[in-house]
């Protein structure tokens, strides 16, 4: 039996005041006395100026109105300017907001490093946010989005994936990646959910950290030329905003921030990550570019993190214009960097080093606090190499865009798509069927791909796309286009907003499916990022609905194709569908994907990796409280909790059938520093081949703070031919089964839980309680 007084026993404890001698200290890297070379011998103007970031924007000519293709070059008196006046150490972004071939990379990057080396002597670095491959490059492949690479529940995937974008954004003479992203994606309203790896912080930390291996490889001190630097975005709790809004602020509590929103990137730090983007909005009242709890207490000294801490995009201008809680940028300036920021995303705005220089001889931003924001970016730019060779050639990438890696991707889209419903086995059909395809994400790249795709918002991708095919195409490919019929009934206004549509022609799209034996009706969102992918209403779209419902009228079988960034709510259409078939964002050969699953010759085998939202007043997460789903609760009005959602997390259903059996564990009775080893067995019942994401689910019955119905512990990916038996080991460290008190210390507390994989079930028992500072033992 546990007890409150276990937790308020031991006091509240401020974290990050102290040091913590059991944390183990990163090994110093093997430049630390080159550093101190370079840095005696560099003026304070040199080591401010290697703490900018200005847009490439900024040093290009200006692009002449009217005039099509107007080349990408640099301005040398610009350049000049930002690279030899202010001594800026970095640049980023893709000229004029679009993806270039990797020739015009190769010319622009080495151009502006040689200038850098002439001008200063060390090597500028460039960054870029590629986050589904090399997306701002002509010709690179396209992953699918994170949200997606979540729903294979496959590490390897994943890596693989990674790899193949690291050596795609090095053809590209790019050595920085603003990539991935860890948010918790657990407000479904939230526009960035598509980039993240879903609501679960374990199954986001294995993603990560798999993530972070393929893009950076196995030594962060030895950053290859096929690899990248990683840059964990945005340190941290950023995907759960009160209102939905990007960039608005969160309310979390200290013991939730560590228990859920820290796990990803304490596990990607000591992976090694070499940098970290700082969380664009407010925690608590607090903006994060101004927290050195959060940027210093935690990430410096606690996590020892020794990488680079990056703002984004003209962020510490808003905590003067925005969040008010500096009178001037310049004193916005000194806040953030004294709070733990080394490198500020400017992007243009050239007065940010003069006042960071009149700071330091102010003495409101100490000397010691530049050494350790220059030391960190110049330890970067050693582990990446760029000392030794600060230019190399893009014609030395022959597998860039290569037919092996667009097959990884489409294998990818293979275990990401996800079927949800398949009502009287409708699927996969028979290619005797003539097929009626509808919807306004049928036959566009756009929506498959969406934001980060080419451009920012992805509304130029169908321009710039050449690889994979639309939806529409894929099936045509694959039924024949004598077995398919093509009438939208609702499409996008691509010159609007991303939700914007035209006015529907529902009536063409009903009269076209009574010649049809089957309705493929592709419904979702259109592409967005970021800010600009606010809305107002989780809800489908009404004509999007309105088409649905009078295709139901036809009486012909509808599959329904989710196309779409995050949970679109559709109860009020999702029973007339006799399928549902999730693609989530999935790349250009996702459409692929989805044409050999619903015709057989792929079996879907991916997963949610969050919890589907049946209602629009009814967001949770599957692992909520249980109060939170009581049937009845007792008391004199008798009321009920009834937490209803449309599809759970983990949810995704197959063309086979699994049955586990024989659930085990190694040590019934454990204490903390035990590893579990739980074996469970899986036969794949069914007649065809199949892949089955194997899920363990721990409870922890009774707690001093209220458990949560259930946490993601281990999974593990696995194919079975059919009729074939395996038996899958699932290792879990004791301690992972705690949780954080009020206290912000971690307690495992002696006790009894419950253990769910499949349909198994048992119970296993904690001996002893112990409570820790932090997360890294």
């Amino acid at each position: 039996m546990r007890h409150k007084n276990l937790l308020l026993s031991a006091g509240i404890f401020i974290f990050g005041a102290i040091s913590l001698s059991f944390i183990p200290v990163k090994e110093v890297s093997p430049y630390e006395s080159q550093i101190s070379k370079i840095m005696s011998k560099m003026t304070l103007e040199q080591k401010v100026g290697q703490m900018a970031q200005f847009s490439v924007d900024a040093v290009l000519k200006s692009k002449i109105p009217g005039v099509p293709d107007f080349p990408v070059e640099v301005d040398i008196d610009k350049v000049t300017h930002i690279l030899g006046d202010l001594k800026a150490g970095s640049l980023l972004n893709t000229p004029a907001g679009i993806a270039q071939n990797t020739a015009t990379w190769d010319k622009l990057n080495n151009q502006l490093q040689e200038i850098a080396m002439k001008a200063n002597g060390i090597p500028m670095i460039f960054g870029v946010d590629a986050i589904h491959g090399a997306n701002y490059t002509e010709g690179s492949v396209l992953f699918p989005q994170e949200i997606a690479m979540a729903a294979t529940f496959n590490r390897q995937l994943v890596y693989e994936g990674a790899k193949v974008s690291a050596y795609e954004v090095r053809a590209s003479i790019t050595p920085w990646n603003f990539s991935p992203v860890l948010d918790m994606g657990r407000n479904p309203n939230w526009s960035r959910i598509w980039e993240t790896y879903g609501e679960d912080p374990f199954l986001t930390s294995e993603l990560g950290v798999a993530c972070i291996k393929g893009y950076q490889g196995n030594d962060p001190n030895h950053v290859g030329m096929y690899n990248v630097a990683a840059c964990l975005k945005h340190f941290m709790g950023y995907g759960v905003p009160v209102s939905g809004q990007d960039r608005t602020p969160a309310l979390i509590p200290e013991n939730e921030l560590r228990e859920r929103h820290l796990k990803p990137y304490a596990a990607t730090i000591k992976a090694g990550a070499l940098s970290v983007m700082v969380n664009s909005a407010i925690i608590n009242g607090e903006p994060v570019h101004a927290s050195h709890h959060i940027l210093t207490d935690i990430l410096k000294d606690e996590l020892k993190f020794d990488g680079v801490v990056v703002t984004d995009w003209q962020d510490i201008n808003n905590l003067y214009k925005r969040d008010r809680i500096a009178s001037s940028d310049k004193e916005a300036i000194m806040i953030s960097i004294n709070a733990g920021v080394d490198m500020a995303m400017i992007p243009y705005d050239e007065n940010y080093c003069k006042d960071l220089v009149a700071l330091v001889k102010e003495n409101k931003v100490s000397m010691s606090r530049i050494d350790d924001a220059v030391r960190r970016i110049l330890r970067m730019k050693y582990r990446l190499g760029l000392f030794s060779k600060p230019t190399w050639k893009s014609t030395d990438y022959t597998n860039f865009g290569s037919a092996q890696s667009q097959q990884l991707a489409k294998s990818s889209a293979d275990e990401a798509i996800t079927l949800l419903k398949n009502k009287n086995y409708l699927l996969p059909l028979q290619k005797a069927y003539r097929i009626l395809v509808t919807g306004p994400n049928a036959d566009t790249k756009r929506s498959l791909n969406g934001g980060w795709s080419r451009n920012w918002q992805g509304d130029k991708t169908p321009e710039h796309e050449k690889a994979g095919a639309t939806i529409l195409e894929a099936l045509q490919q694959k039924a024949g286009k004598d077995h398919v019929v093509y009438e939208p009934g609702v499409t996008y206004n691509e010159k609007g907003k991303y939700y914007d549509e035209n006015s529907p022609e529902i009536d063409k799209a009903v009269a076209a499916a009574k010649g049809c034996d089957v309705i493929v009706a592709c419904i979702g969102e259109n592409s967005y990022c970021e800010t600009p992918g606010n809305l107002t209403s989780l809800e489908m779209s009404k004509n999007q609905q309105a088409l649905i419902s009078e295709l139901a009228k036809t009486g012909k079988p509808i599959v329904l194709i989710l196309n779409e960034g995050r949970p679109r709510i559709f109860s009020d259409i999702e029973p007339l569908a006799n399928a549902v078939v999730h693609t989530y964002l999935p790349g250009s050969y996702g459409s692929l994907s989805l044409a050999d699953i619903l015709y057989g010759d792929v079996n879907p085998s991916g997963k949610l990796p969050y919890t589907y939202p049946k209602y629009t007043n009814l967001l949770t997460t599957y692992d909520y409280k249980p109060s939170e789903n009581r049937e009845v609760m007792e008391g004199a009005y008798n009321y009920d909790a009834n937490n209803a959602v449309q599809y759970p997390f983990g949810f995704g259903l197959s063309y086979t059938s699994f049955e586990y059996s024989n659930l085990k564990i190694n040590k019934a009775h454990f204490n903390a520093n035990d590893e579990l080893e739980f074996t469970v067995t899986v036969k794949n019942t069914g007649k065809i081949a199949g892949k089955e994401a194997v899920l363990l689910f721990v409870s922890d019955d009774v707690a001093s703070l209220t458990p949560d119905n259930k946490r993601l512990r281990a999974f593990e990916k696995v194919s079975l031919l059919a009729g074939e038996t395996k038996t899958i080991t699932l290792k879990v460290p004791a301690s992972e089964l705690a949780f954080v008190g009020l206290d912000n210390k971690w307690r495992l507390e002696a006790g009894s839980f419950t253990v769910r994989c499949g349909n198994q079930k048992l119970s296993i028992n904690a001996d002893e309680t112990k409570v820790w500072e932090s997360y890294l033992k």
